[in-house]
C-alpha cells in the first residue's frame, strides 16, 4: 500500500479550521502516518500555500518544514512534535509552524502538507532552507503522500 497521511482536524481537500490558521490559535494539526514502506527511518513534512508567488519568483509560501520525525512515532500529535524532529525556517524566517493565512476574497488558497518517508535521517541545521532540505532528501525518499486543506479569511 502507498504511504498515507491523515488527520481528524479536517477532511483531505476540506476547509482548515480557523484555530489552525495564523489568525486563530496557530496550532499545527495532528497527523497519522500510515503504510510506511519498509526501511523508513524518519519523515519530513513541507507545508506550503501553492496559490502564491513570492517576490515575482516561482517560490510559493512556505508555512512549515520539519524533518527527522522518527518513524516509530507513527505521526505527530496536535501542537507538538516527537523528540528528534527538527523544525526549519518558514516564509517569515522563523523556526515554527505558520498556519494558513490567505486573505479574504472570492477564492480559497490550497495548503499542501507533503509527507516524505525517508530511508535515512538528515544531517541538517535548523537554519536549512526548503531547497537544502530537498537536496538532502535526494536519493533517500522511499515514498510520498500529500494532504490538502483550503483556507481563506472571513471578510
Amino acid at each position: 500500500m502507498p504511504l498515507r497521511i491523515e488527520t481528524d482536524a479536517f477532511e483531505d481537500g476540506g476547509i482548515v479550521p480557523f484555530r489552525h490558521s495564523c489568525f486563530g490559535e496557530n496550532v499545527q494539526p495532528g497527523f497519522r502516518f500510515l503504510d510506511a514502506p519498509d526501511g523508513t527511518a524518519g519523515y519530513a513534512i513541507i507545508l506550503h500555500d501553492i496559490d502564491v508567488a513570492l517576490d515575482g519568483r516561482t517560490e510559493d509560501g512556505l508555512h512549515w518544514v520539519v524533518w527527522n520525525i522518527p518513524a516509530a512515532a507513527g505521526g505527530i500529535p496536535e501542537g507538538s512534535l516527537p523528540n528528534g524532529a527538527v523544525t526549519g525556517r518558514n516564509v517569515e524566517n522563523k523556526n515554527a509552524f505558520l498556519g494558513p493565512g490567505a486573505p479574504a476574497g472570492a477564492r480559497y488558497h490550497h495548503y499542501v502538507f507533503e509527507l516524505y518517508a525517508l530511508g535515512a535521517l538528515l544531517d541538517l541545521p535548523p537554519s536549512a532552507s526548503r531547497n537544502e532540505l530537498l537536496d538532502a532528501m535526494e536519493g533517500k525518499v522511499l515514498d510520498k503522500a500529500a494532504y490538502v486543506g483550503r483556507f481563506k479569511r472571513a471578510r
